[in-house]
């Protein structure tokens, strides 16, 4: 994988965001490497939990690679669109708990990445969590509502999705939109020490918990799975 890395620390599997120098964006081949680290988080065998972060300075990811979608056929837009809804569809669904350890600026797809994992712990001092897609125009489809609608509180979502509200770490707390807040060098180590906790946790338990929970998703299976 050139655009992430997985390893395993004992019972958790971290997955790292790791190109930098586009602010960790996402094409047709990143979504294709998050969904080979799903099958093999998926095939491990026993309880675990996943981790996933970034290893940029001030950025957790800023979503779609905008100069490089407009440089596609329509018909290549519409095969990284289902691509990154499978990749929405199978994190919101996981069969493991998932947290996000966002560590600096999280816009548009990238927060809704961040919004189909079970939990979201935050770097203190900096970053923004942010939906601008009402500024970019390019409107939300209906298996993203699905994940975005139990991200935080009616008004809330409003300002993000009908405003484009962009919160720092301090009001994403606030709002609920994360768990926690850690300083710049206790996030991964906090972040670990939660996971760890998760990981604990009844595999085949957690998944039917989930996916009762979740199970409006479902309803999107057969548009996004359609051959």
């Amino acid at each position: 994988m050139n655009s992430l890395t997985l390893e395993r620390q004992g019972d958790i599997h971290i997955l790292k965001l790791i190109e930098s120098e586009h602010d960790n964006t996402f094409t047709s081949d990143v979504m294709r490497e998050f969904l080979s680290a799903f099958d093999q988080v998926e095939a491990y065998d026993g309880n675990t939990a996943l981790v996933i972060t970034s290893d940029h300075e001030k950025t957790f990811t800023t979503g779609i690679r905008l100069p490089w979608l407009l440089s596609l056929s329509a018909e290549q837009r519409a095969e990284f669109l289902n691509l990154f809804e499978r990749v929405l569809y199978r994190l919101y669904l996981l069969n493991v708990p998932t947290l996000a350890a966002i560590n600096g600026n999280t816009y548009a797809g990238g927060a809704i990445l961040a919004s189909a994992c079970d939990f979201r712990v935050m770097r203190a001092d900096r970053g923004r969590f942010c939906f601008p897609e009402i500024n970019v125009k390019v409107p939300f489809t209906p298996m993203m509502h699905t994940i975005i609608e139990q991200l935080t509180d009616s008004q809330t979502l409003r300002q993000m999705a009908f405003l484009g509200s962009a919160y720092t770490g301090e009001q994403c707390l606030a709002k609920g939109i994360v768990d926690a807040l850690h300083s710049k060098d206790a996030l991964a180590e906090q972040a670990l020490a939660f996971a760890g906790e998760l990981a604990q946790k009844d595999r085949a338990t957690y998944q039917q918990i989930k996916h009762g929970l979740r199970s409006a998703m479902l309803s999107h299976k057969a548009s996004i799975f359609a051959e």
